[in-house]
This record gives structure tokens, sequence and C-alpha cells, in this order.
């Protein structure tokens, strides 16, 4: 029989590359690595790639995977010398997955320096976001034309970024979405704020302007007598800035900072009686698909991420006019029926198991 030892040294070497790091202290892509990382250590010897600058504490394991720091910032523009670094202290691992395409304009050199497969996730379409500027956007653009024609394998996280694949790089992609499933935490009301019993809308998102934070506000601004609880990093920039000293007056609109604990968010978001999603880059966004698996109301942007992502299911809004106008009009028998199909669309697509089989599968 084959010794522990014998096993790992057999085993093949995967890196992670993109993300903040482990354990997950920021958003998706962490969240992503964090649920399938153990099923992954089971197959291969795995290194995740991590910010030293955020982590005060730099544990050398997580969960059976090997954490590598890099002494950069992961997020904005330092994002590309992040991930080209970590691409180059990676190059000996069998396989890399690449979560993002900031450093992907380097990919041909390590494609040449190394025998490593390459597995790209593209994300969302990252060069369309309105923060980045129009030299930012033309360098992303590009980046994810180089990656996608030099990576091995690609790998998309909602059918509408495959078939932009397809379109636009004539290359086959792997759909692989994202889980929103967490062990269920207790739904007792959370002690930061007094909400109403019954009756109040929530949000959560990062305050940029293609997430539409703006647009909810300024439609419950208008919906004096329903309450809005809002999640997000409000102090973070000079547009969350604004929005908050423009809103924070209004009775009804709660705007609460970043919450990280998934537990506590979720005590605020699964007693909503409507959950408004106003996402309108990216992919498959991961707060939708946890709302989805909470079982919430969804009243979701209208684009085409969105609606598939809910299989046209949920209830959709271009604009302040039809945000408030669907909350006013609303009856409790739509929203029970949308809470229901949001709930067995999750429950059939956007759950951990599934994700990790997925990401198992395609890296075997």
């Amino acid at each position: 029989m084959m010794t522990n030892r014998a096993q790992k040294q057999n085993k093949k070497t995967l890196a992670i590359v993109g993300t903040v790091g482990l354990p997950a202290i920021y958003g998706g892509w962490e969240t992503l690595v964090a649920n399938i990382v153990d099923s992954l250590t089971e197959e291969y010897d795995v290194t995740v790639y991590c910010s030293a600058l955020k982590y005060e504490v730099k544990a050398q394991n997580y969960n059976n995977a090997k954490l590598k720091y890099i002494n950069l910032n992961a997020n904005g523009i330092s994002s590309i010398p992040y991930d080209v670094l970590s691409l180059w202290h990676a190059r000996k691992s069998d396989k890399v997955l690449i979560l993002g395409t900031s450093g992907c304009l380097f990919l041909p050199i390590f494609r040449i320096l190394t025998r490593a497969h390459y597995y790209l996730n593209i994300d969302g379409l990252e060069w369309k976001r309105d923060k980045w500027s129009k030299l930012a956007k033309t360098y992303l653009k590009l980046s994810e034309i180089v990656g996608c024609k030099f990576s091995h394998k690609l790998i998309a996280d909602n059918a509408v970024i495959q078939r932009h694949i397809l379109e636009n790089h004539k290359k086959d992609s792997a759909l692989i979405a994202y889980g929103g499933d967490a062990p269920k935490s207790s739904l007792e009301n959370s002690s930061q704020i007094e909400l109403a019993p019954t009756e109040y809308a929530f949000s959560v998102c990062r305050i940029e302007p293609e997430n539409n934070s703006g647009l909810i506000l300024e439609a419950f601004a208008e919906l004096t007598e329903y309450p809005l609880v809002f999640v997000g990093n409000w102090l973070s920039s000079e547009f969350g800035r604004q929005l908050k000293e423009k809103y924070a007056a209004y009775p009804n609109l709660s705007l609460l900072d970043p919450i990280y604990d998934r537990a506590e968010l979720d005590k605020l978001r699964s007693k909503c009686k409507i959950y408004i999603h106003g996402h309108s880059a990216g992919g498959t966004n991961p707060s939708l698909v946890e709302a989805m698996n909470l079982a919430l109301p969804v009243f979701a942007f209208d684009v085409d991420f969105n609606r598939e992502t809910t299989e046209d299911s949920a209830r959709y809004f271009e604009d302040t006019e039809e945000l408030a106008d669907l909350v006013n009009t609303i009856t409790e028998e739509d929203l029970q029926s949308v809470a229901t199909k949001m709930s067995e669309i999750a429950e059939r697509r956007y759950t951990w198991s599934i994700i990790r089989k997925q990401y198992l599968d395609l890296l075997s």
C-alpha cells in the first residue's frame, strides 16, 4: 500500500493565481478558492498566492494548501504586477489556475519558459467597467485577448461570457458558475440596526458606478415609507462618500459599512422582503447567487448577465422609475413565486458541491 508521503510525492502541483489570498477576507475570487481548495488538495499539491499587504498574520497553510505571499496589493492597477509576479513564482507548477486576466499579457512568455498548463477564468468583461481609465481599459482588453489565446483551457462563469469567448476569441470554454450556499446561520435580527419587523428591502455591493448604487438609493429616497438596508464600502472612494453624504439623512435609508462575515450578513439579508441587485457588469455575481440560495425575491438590474443567472425568472428594472414602480406594485403572491423560483435555480446550479466537482473535472 502506498504511504501518505509517496502519495503526496506523486501528486501534480497546482498553483492558484489572481486572488487576495486565503483565508477569504475580500470578495468573490477568495470565496471561490476557499470553497474549492479542500477538494483540490485531495488530487493536487496546491499553492495559493496571497497579498502580503492584506494579512497581518501570514499563515503558511489553509485547508492543506500552501500559502505564498507576494509583497504587492492584489487589487486596482497594482493587480497587474501582482499577478505577473505570482505567475513567475508559479512557473514550475504542473498546472496554474488563473483567476482574472490582469497578468495575462505576459502569458506568452510563461508558455515559452514553462511546461505548465494554464487554466484561465476570465471573470467578467473587466475592460468594460466604468472605474477604469481609457488606458487601463485598453490594457485589460488586450490582456483578455492574449489570455484567451495562450491559455490551455478557458472558464466562463456565465453563459453570456461563454458566448463572448466563442464569438470574439473563437475558443470553447467550460461553463462553471459560482456557489452561493453556506452553512445555515441563525436568522435572528442583527444587533447592528433596528429593522422593520417584516418589510424592508436589502442590497449589498461594492459601491461603484456599474453597480447602480445611486439608482437604487434615488428610487428608495422617493419611497419614503419603505425601508432600505444597503451594505457597502461607502468610504473607499469619492463616489461612495458622496452617495453616503447625499442620502445619509433619509430616515428610511440605512447605509451600513461592509460586512465580510457571511453569517452576520445573512442575518440581515435573509429577513428582507425584497433583494435589490444593481450589478450591470461581470458574469455570475456572487452576491446574487447567495441571495438566490437564501430564497429571496430578486429585483435585478436588466442586463443579460443577470437574466441568464436568474433564468429570466426574477423581476428587472432599468432605471429609478421602474424600480420604484416594481416595489410599489408587486404582490405578495408574486414575491413568493419569485423567491421559490430563485431557490429552485440555486439548488440546481449554484451550490459549492456542484462547483467543486466541475473544477476537479476540468483540471483532471
